[in-house]
């Protein structure tokens, strides 16, 4: 165990790593308060200007379509790590198929203005980051083994910075000289490059300079950052609501909510050149001396040799192919992202301003309800905190899947039968709840534990993962929310049971094939894969 003062130094670099995790929950949960500005300043407006409407949608599609292109490439590239070169190619060549057909079924739709077409722009507008995230998940894998995990740090500080002053002014830090609404689309994506690499490198940067017998409590500390960087902004965003009426906040108000992601960016940065490269990257570039040094502060002197020696005999490859374990660990950590957006976390977080609405709450008092959100969000991911070392990672995913399916299907009751309100909001709180002490941090913990070292590159493959679900989440609720016909039927219930349902299979797939990894060092846990 280290001693007090190196407690204190593992505590400090913890910290600051986690502040990637602060701007991750900060960037992500802006947009809450933004909703109903983005449909009212930007989308609303279009129907009785066919012709911006036009140039509005053609600029929409052409960003999609660039996204999807350069996700293709990232994929493709992770394709190439994953297989032998003629599978790869094969699989490449499909993909690219697969993405022309849709470029021409993409733009051979009619640029007309519709409710459809006004969901689906309010849709990506509100959810545009997660194509950012994407391509930072996807290439966050490659930037962790070139430029190493504090560098790229750096890099998602500066794009979150970058994303605040543009995504504030899309109409005068127009640089693309497209339409504004566009414009912002582009300045949310940078974001979400940002977002993508620190969804990636704290937890992997945390995971790399811990004690075994701290790992998980101290990557734990990252979701609490994700969660307390929503808080705050949760705060921000309905003190800048009460400046003035809802018309301002259409206006001006929501400008000012994605300024004031600048500061804590700016902070990011300058904290990050107090921090050292992790032990493990060091040793992978044949730095000995400097990961020693690390090791003896952060395990402590005692332990720092034997520590040492175990990662340099992992690094045998600096790059191992990402099939050298096999691909359970594959299949296992992309379920495991993939579970953790499918149960409908962020569309509670990024609607919940929305969600209360329908319930007949205004605007203001919709925002404060926000607020509670955040509140139980950090109290119930310190309870994970407090027992992820102690009672183990399957125990907390397996019961905080029960909660959250019991949850999502009385919400869905809830409005289902029309007996909206306190009750509706209890619900909202208890998935929360079960979430935030389970799937929130646990699901970060695990992906930063089970990659060997020298294949921990993949954790790109499985951070994409979370990305892509979360935008297929984020972009379909409010196109199902707003559907006539689903309404018609499940007043606005449907999407609930649907994720109560997934919820359901996330604990199935958690019983049945995660391991447990509580109380191991990852050369032991790499151990466990080469059986």
């Amino acid at each position: 165990m280290p001693g007090r003062k190196n407690y204190f130094y593992l505590y400090r670099i913890t910290i600051v790593a986690a502040l990637g995790g602060f701007l991750f929950g900060y960037d992500t949960a802006v947009v809450s308060g933004a909703v109903n500005a983005i449909r009212n300043y930007f989308i609303f407006p279009l129907s009785a200007n066919i012709e911006q409407a036009e140039k509005v949608i053609l600029g929409y599609r052409i960003t999609v379509c660039a996204s999807v292109f350069i996700i293709g490439l990232a994929v493709s590239g992770m394709l190439l790590k994953l297989f032998d070169k003629k599978k790869a190619l094969i699989l490449i060549s499909g993909l690219f198929i697969s993405v022309v057909i849709f470029f021409i079924w993409f733009f051979g739709k009619p640029a007309v203005y519709s409710e459809t077409t006004a969901s689906a722009l309010t849709g990506f507008a509100i959810s545009s980051a997660l194509i950012g995230c994407i391509i930072g998940g996807s290439g966050a894998g490659f930037i962790s083994m070139v430029w190493g995990r504090k560098n790229g740090l750096i890099v998602s500080g500066i794009l979150f910075f970058i994303s605040g002053l543009g995504a504030a002014f899309p109409d005068t830090l127009n640089f693309s000289g497209t339409e504004p609404l566009v414009s912002f689309m582009l300045y949310r994506i940078i974001g979400g490059i940002g977002i993508g690499l620190a969804s990636m490198l704290s937890p992997m940067y945390i995971a790399e300079v811990a004690p075994a017998e701290l790992r998980g409590r101290l990557v734990s500390w990252n979701q609490m950052a994700i969660v307390l960087g929503m808080l705050v902004v949760y705060f921000v965003n309905w003190s800048i609501s009460r400046f003035g009426d809802d018309q301002w906040n259409i206006e001006t108000g929501w400008r000012y909510m994605f300024l004031s992601g600048v500061f804590p960016s700016a902070i990011f940065l300058f904290l990050l050149f107090f921090v050292p490269e992790t032990p493990r990257y060091l040793v992978m570039r044949n730095k000995d001396d400097g990961a020693l040094r690390v090791l003896r502060k952060t395990v402590g002197e005692k332990n720092a040799q034997t520590i040492l020696k175990d990662i340099r005999n992992t690094m045998v490859e600096h790059s191992a192919p990402w099939l050298s374990f096999g691909g359970l660990i594959i299949i296992i950590a992309v379920l495991l992202s993939a579970f953790q957006q499918l149960t409908g976390i962020n569309v509670v977080l990024y609607y919940a301003p929305q969600i209360f609405q329908n319930t007949g709450l205004q605007l203001d008092v919709s925002l404060m309800q926000t607020i509670l959100v955040g509140i139980v969000n950090i109290v119930f991911t310190i309870v994970a905190i407090t027992t992820v070392d102690r009672f183990g990672r399957k125990p907390l995913l397996l019961t905080g899947g029960i909660i959250m399916a019991v949850a999502m299907f009385s919400i869905g009751l809830s409005f289902y039968s029309g007996r909206m309100g306190l009750l509706t909001l209890v619900f909202i709180l208890i998935f929360i709840a079960g979430f935030a002490m389970s799937w929130g941090p646990v699901m970060w913990v695990m992906l930063s534990e089970i990659f060997p070292n020298s294949i921990r590159g993949a954790m790109s493959i499985a951070t994409a993962m979370v990305w892509i679900t979360d935008l297929i989440v984020s972009w379909s609720f409010p196109v199902m929310d707003e559907n006539k016909t689903l309404i018609s039927l499940f007043n606005h219930g449907f999407s609930y049971w649907l994720y109560g349902l997934i919820c359901i299979a996330a604990v199935a797939f958690v019983w049945k094939m995660v391991p447990e990894t509580r109380g191991k060092s990852l050369e032991q846990i790499e151990k466990f894969w080469d059986k």
